[in-house]
């Protein structure tokens, strides 16, 4: 950002999220003088600084939105957010794919690096060349559509890839074929002791979920259809102890839905919130 002046001779600043100061010759300085510190530029700066870290948020947790959800993402919309530099950062280096009949086209896919509203999404592909994909739309692949997931993480890591939401090194988790492996998942974070209810519902809450009736919930829409995945926490005294339940989905009417009747990114949505309330039980638990 540009250089401000203060009332006191010297010019103020934002720079990477700090307030910092130079004098009159253009010097600047370590810190903040005592005079300009009560400064109403200064003021004015701190809450432009609260409010670029809210708008970085807020972009973050709607990249992440789409990518959950599977939402496609027209180049005029990216074209036009691209230009921010908090969308930017939260956009760069995620892999993105031209979205078709429905599905994102996996199999033209690449890390993306620009959008231009004529030309589309300028990407490094999968096989490391620069390219430019066409395309009306585009999706954010989940990680648990990509194939050979921990390739393409290697292969990150040789590009130096940095996301700013977390695709690739995000924890995924694939439904098994036989209804007997399922039924173990369903199972197997189950019984996680918690000293009290109340750190059960503020660890949930912390993780970002809604927690209703004694539940933790995470609605997944998918292919348009919104299912939640639930885990129970307890109800009554807060301060008593309490054990998670198994993990199960329901429509967004409360009907039970079998587990192989939800999609790929509901299902790894579930486990990825029952592993980490169970995650974070207070011992005794397996």
């Amino acid at each position: 950002m540009g250089w401000l002046p203060t009332g006191s001779g010297y010019e103020v600043a934002l720079d990477g999220g700090r307030v910092v100061c130079r004098n009159a010759q253009g010097r600047r300085l370590r810190g903040l003088p005592a005079s300009v510190k009560d400064d109403p530029v200064i003021t004015d700066l701190r809450r432009l600084r609260e409010w670029l870290a809210r708008h970085e948020a807020e972009c973050q947790a709607e990249v992440e939105r789409w990518m959950v959800r599977g939402l496609p993402v027209t180049v005029a919309v990216l074209a036009r957010v691209w230009a921010d530099d908090a969308w930017r950062a939260a956009l760069r280096d995620l892999v993105m794919a031209p979205y078709t009949d429905g599905m994102p086209d996996l199999g033209r896919a690449g890390f993306l690096r620009d959008v231009d509203p004529a030309r589309g999404v300028g990407v490094i592909d999968l096989d490391g060349e620069s390219a430019w994909l066409p395309g009306p739309a585009f999706a954010v692949p989940h990680p648990v559509l990509l194939d050979e997931l921990a390739e393409l993480r290697e292969f990150a890591a040789e590009l130096d890839v940095r996301q700013g939401v977390t695709q690739l090194f995000r924890e995924a988790y694939r439904r098994p074929a036989e209804p007997a492996e399922m039924t173990a998942v369903l199972d197997g974070y189950a019984g996680a002791p918690y000293a009290q209810l109340r750190h059960a519902t503020a660890r949930a809450v912390g993780l970002g979920y809604a927690v209703r009736g004694g539940t933790a919930r995470c609605r997944i829409v998918e292919q348009g259809r919104p299912v939640d995945a639930a885990v129970w926490l307890g109800d009554g005294d807060p301060g008593h102890e309490s054990w998670t339940g198994r993990l199960q989905f329901a429509d967004a009417s409360g009907q039970h839905v079998p587990a192989a009747e939800v999609g790929p990114i509901t299902w790894s949505e579930g486990v990825r919130m029952a592993a980490a309330l169970h995650a974070g039980r207070t011992g005794g638990g397996e």
